[in-house]
């Protein structure tokens, strides 16, 4: 199983709730891939003439919310930034198994 898995299969008659949880799921694996792809433009040089620019700076505006935080903790790690790891791991091994749980 992959860390980012686009479906979410539900047994018959899970019924509302289950399928609650399937959105949230989903919605939980987007979420991933925004920090991904994030995390993947960063080891390219993008100029201000660019036409990923705004590609570039709408994920900044959508991420950094979350991951200025993680960087006050983390210490230095010799300029590697590991918040977004952790933001994934977060994401992949905590909540999901939370939210699958629930269903």
């Amino acid at each position: 199983m992959t860390a980012v898995t686009l479906i979410v299969a539900n047994g018959p008659g899970s019924g509302h709730h289950g399928d609650m949880v399937s959105i949230l799921v989903r919605l939980l694996d987007l979420v991933v891939i925004v920090f991904v792809v994030r995390a993947l433009l960063s080891w390219f040089p993008i100029g201000f003439d660019s036409p990923l620019r705004p590609v570039v700076d709408g994920l900044h505006r959508i991420t950094e919310p979350v991951l200025a935080p993680i960087r006050r903790v983390l210490p230095p790690m010799g300029g590697f930034d590991l918040s977004i790891l952790i933001v994934i791991i977060g994401l992949s091994w905590v909540v999901r198994p939370v939210l699958r749980g629930l269903g």
